[in-house]
């Protein structure tokens, strides 16, 4: 079986997947055709090579098998297959973690994304922006779906103050450098841009066709609302205060506790001036309240500050198995490949 040579893999497309076994054929050979040589030759000056990182979340359709048997015909495929369904922030993890290209684009299984918009995108990268995402202007979905991602990038775009219509379009592309540095957490892949606007890197939106789902169902239900919004108050801490805890905690510890000083100094000026009683006063147990609050908040602040200059990198999936990757690609996973 022939190997593609690893040193011209100017473009890593990660792919994660989850039971989506009847697309998996269709959108390899779209993205083959896509990412042909005569294709991207104006947009590379050296010889264009590409590796295509499947990463099973833990399907339960044969998907593994199925895309085994592919890359007997097809050495560009890689994968990466977890123990069990992590989500799709793990998998596009695990993608970034095994990418070699200079260029790393991702885009969902479901066959939703155009393939053949990867070029545009790569040529707006190369206008000088560091991630481009995909804005489906047209989207082939139900109410359902639209109105919550409507409403979802809105209020994303209010207080992130980030102008792009469509946060959480899985078909992107980026410049190595950015995947390099990103840490992802929970469900945070919905705010990728954010996270990478935030460590100062240029963002940049194309319109993109977007088409109907052609197999099975969505994989998305309603609790990833709830996933989704503690993502977003987890996201504006991190892109706000992750490296200085103590001016979020300690801002609030100051409001509270002064507000309790005042409160005490207020009972304690009534009892010496005129003699008012102090106890079965619900004030009181308001101004002892906010007191020890501030306190609190204050060695919270102190915490996260020592933990944050401590902080290690881990991560959050389990690797069952790798096919086709380099050894050092699969030593990243710690799985025989």
């Amino acid at each position: 079986m022939s190997i593609i040579h690893f040193h011209l893999i100017s473009l890593s497309v990660i792919v994660p997947l989850f039971n989506e076994r009847e697309s998996l054929p269709e959108l390899v050979g779209q993205l083959y055709a896509a990412l042909g040589e005569n294709e991207m030759r104006t947009l590379f000056p050296a010889p264009f090579g590409f590796e295509i990182i499947l990463v099973d979340d833990g399907s339960t359709d044969d998907s593994c098998a199925l895309i085994g048997s592919m890359i007997a015909e097809r050495p560009e495929l890689r994968l990466i297959s977890f123990q069990r369904n992590f989500g799709k922030t793990a998998a596009l993890s695990a993608g970034f973690m095994a990418a070699t290209g200079d260029y790393v684009c991702t885009i969902d299984a479901d066959l939703q994304d155009d393939p053949f918009a990867i070029k545009e995108m790569i040529k707006k990268v190369q206008e000088g922006y560091d991630l481009v995402s995909g804005w489906k202007q047209q989207r082939k979905d139900p109410l359902s779906k639209t109105i919550p991602s409507k409403l979802f990038n809105t209020v994303t775009r209010l207080f992130t103050g980030i102008t792009i219509h469509d946060f959480n379009c899985g078909l992107k592309v980026y410049r190595k450098e950015v995947t390099r540095r990103l840490e992802l957490h929970g469900d945070m892949h919905r705010y990728i841009p954010v996270l990478a606007k935030w460590m100062g890197f240029r963002i940049a939106e194309l319109p993109v066709s977007h088409r109907a789902r052609k197999f099975g169902t969505t994989k998305y239900g309603s609790s990833r609302f709830f996933s989704g919004l503690f993502d977003f108050l987890s996201v504006l801490f991190i892109t706000r205060y992750l490296r200085r805890p103590m001016h979020f905690f300690g801002m609030a510890g100051l409001i509270s506790f002064f507000s309790g000083f005042i409160i005490s100094l207020y009972i304690t000026l009534d009892k010496i001036l005129l003699n008012k009683p102090v106890s079965n006063r619900p004030i009181l147990f308001l101004g002892i309240l906010l007191l020890i609050l501030g306190v609190q908040l204050f060695s919270t602040g102190l915490l996260g500050e020592m933990l944050s200059t401590s902080s290690s990198r881990g991560s959050s999936f389990a690797v069952r198995e790798t096919l086709n990757l380099t050894a050092g690609q699969a030593k990243k996973f710690g799985a025989a490949d």
